[in-house]
């Protein structure tokens, strides 16, 4: 892994006291996360609900860190400005749904935007359906469990893809989203992953600051070997 890329651990809001959301972030963010992840499901792609563009909007007003926003969606093309306009800095969307739309299209808009733009990839879903759109990708999102829920165990056949990713020539930052805990993290980070999303993992301890310290300790190390 280039040295370009460090360790990145972003919470995942997903597992945040939603009643609580402004302190939560200012939590996390004090606890020194680098990003904060926000899971948007649109009951379609995925059978859940989550965020829309205006709680997007809200935490971008007490957020200072950058939103690293993963559109688990079927019709990203409809809906990514509005998620632009509400102030992701990273919008990511899925291989699975490149075909329903043109892909590179949406790709030069979200650039165009001045935002960062990623692809993600299902558990069951070979890297190589990223190939035609990599050189054009700031970010590779590998999901370690299926789109659509919290709290799922991390799958580790989901580990080469990393490595496939280099091999088909990807530079940008990986990221790797699902049952990223402390327990797990060493070996994504072995892997080649550098950006880290974890919920329950963060949002779930006592103590938010040594958690993170631990996740990215044992990240570094595991990219020292």
């Amino acid at each position: 892994m280039s040295a370009a890329h460090p360790v990145r651990i972003a919470p995942s809001l997903l597992a945040c006291d939603f009643a609580r959301l402004a302190d939560e972030i200012r939590s996390v963010e004090a606890a020194g996360a680098d990003w904060l992840h926000l899971d948007v499901m649109d009951g379609h792609f995925v059978p859940n609900l989550t965020f829309g563009p205006p709680v997007v909007a809200a935490i971008d007003k007490v957020a200072t860190l950058p939103l690293d926003v993963h559109l688990m969606i079927t019709d990203p093309w409809q809906y990514a400005p509005a998620f632009l306009d509400a102030g992701a800095d990273l919008l990511t969307f899925h291989v699975e749904v490149a075909d329903r739309g043109d892909a590179r299209a949406l790709i030069d808009t979200i650039r165009a935007r001045g935002a960062k733009v990623g692809m993600s990839l299902q558990p069951d879903t070979p890297a190589e359906r990223l190939a035609p759109f990599l050189p054009h990708l700031d970010l590779v999102l590998v999901m370690s469990v299926f789109a659509g829920f919290g709290g799922q165990s991390f799958m580790p056949g989901v580990l080469p893809k990393v490595q496939q990713l280099r091999e088909l020539g990807f530079r940008g930052e990986v990221s790797m989203d699902g049952g990223i805990g402390t327990g797990t993290i060493a070996t994504a980070a072995a892997a080649g992953t550098n950006v880290f999303v974890a919920g329950t993992a963060v949002f779930g301890a006592d103590d938010r600051r040594s958690r993170i310290a631990a996740l990215r300790t044992a990240a570094m190390a595991a990219r020292a070997r």
